[in-house]
């Protein structure tokens, strides 16, 4: 058994806990002591410290018996955090998805001999996973995806529930969103270019730009086409849209309008919400395709967007523990996800947890 040292102990934070403590020593910390001991009521494995991320001598040290890191904070705390724990020289995945470029990190972590994965979750994740592993394989001429995470029984006028920190979902409709058309750079305000789609598990959802490729901007600009979308229920852009143009969402406006949607958006306890992903891979020969739905599991109580993107970062520590990937830097899934071996263990590891992922090839 291992020593992992989880950071956050949000609604993802305890199902990732409560994942790696039945094979693991799991030591979780977080800056609500509350939160924390409503979930050691629960799992009397769980070594509980109330800890403030942002102060790098306080996490050094609390980190220090880590044979490897958890880091699962808000995005606006996940850089400075990530850079604490390369530094103490402790390997680690990543699932804050802070806005600055965690590739910068690469010399740093290569110097101190350690291994990061990051963005390892459901989007940026697995999509990103299955795209190295196909990149490997063929020639790929676009590759797209269409992610939300959303409550089955949608109520007006947000028809949304945020399963993460409303800070970070109030981000993706802020931060202009890129993808690559023709081997260019474009640039397009988030919220844009909406279009509606029907899914036969999810219904009738509205698909908008966001900023959510990240790493494959860099990673992958060999591949001419790529696009990320975010997928929310019909009429849900177009208010935010609303809120963004009256500067509900500016820096002077940004703290009480959190405030207020953190009330608006926090799901009820055991609310059933889902998750889907679309991915379309098109090569010079073939398409393949992969659809996920995920609804909130009942016998543990654990939400979808838990489940998938929580089980997803469990998956990348145990893939470090395994020695299945042990090179030096940082990572993002598409690099991890070239080696078969790895694309292999990420993908039972979810469908042993009944994550499932279907597969179809045209």
């Amino acid at each position: 058994m291992k020593n992992i040292y989880q950071i956050g102990a949000g609604m993802i934070g305890s199902a990732m806990a409560a994942d790696l403590s039945r094979n693991h020593n799991l030591f979780l910390a977080d800056y609500n002591l509350k939160t924390l001991e409503d979930i050691q009521s629960q799992n009397h494995n769980i070594q509980i410290s109330q800890l403030d991320v942002t102060d790098e001598k306080s996490l050094a040290k609390w980190i220090e018996p880590a044979d490897i890191v958890l880091l699962a904070v808000p995005g606006f705390l996940g850089y400075n955090a990530l850079k604490t724990i390369i530094n103490s020289r402790k390997n680690v995945v990543d699932i804050s998805f802070s806005p600055e470029n965690i590739l910068d990190l690469n010399n740093l972590a290569k110097e101190k001999g350690v291994t990061v994965i990051v963005d390892a979750g459901v989007a940026p994740g697995i999509p990103n996973y299955l795209l190295g592993y196909w990149d490997a394989q063929l020639n790929i001429e676009s590759f797209e995806y269409y992610v939300g995470g959303l409550p089955k029984n949608p109520q007006p006028p947000f028809n949304y529930k945020a399963p993460f920190s409303p800070i970070d979902v109030i981000e993706e409709y802020t931060r202009p969103a890129r993808m690559l058309i023709d081997y260019e750079v474009v640039t397009e305000p988030a919220l844009s270019d909406i279009e509606t789609m029907e899914f036969e598990d999810a219904g009738q959802l509205e698909a908008f730009n966001t900023d959510g490729l990240r790493s494959l901007l860099s990673t992958m600009n060999h591949i001419p086409n790529l696009k990320e979308k975010t997928l929310r229920y019909p009429g849900h852009a177009e208010l935010m849209l609303d809120y963004r143009n009256k500067g509900l969402f500016n820096n002077n406006n940004i703290a009480e309008t959190s405030k207020k949607l953190f009330e608006e958006w926090k799901l009820d306890k055991n609310e059933i919400e889902f998750t889907v992903l679309d991915i379309i891979i098109k090569g010079e020969m073939k398409m393949i395709t992969y659809h996920l739905y995920d609804e909130f599991d009942l016998t543990s109580q654990t939400s979808s967007m838990a489940r998938t993107t929580g089980y997803t970062a469990t998956a990348s520590i145990n893939l470090i523990l395994e020695n299945l990937w042990s090179e030096y830097g940082v990572f993002p899934p598409e690099m991890v996800g070239a080696k078969p071996d790895c694309m292999q263990f990420i993908l039972q590891y979810l469908h042993q947890r009944n994550v499932i992922i279907s597969e179809k090839t045209l």
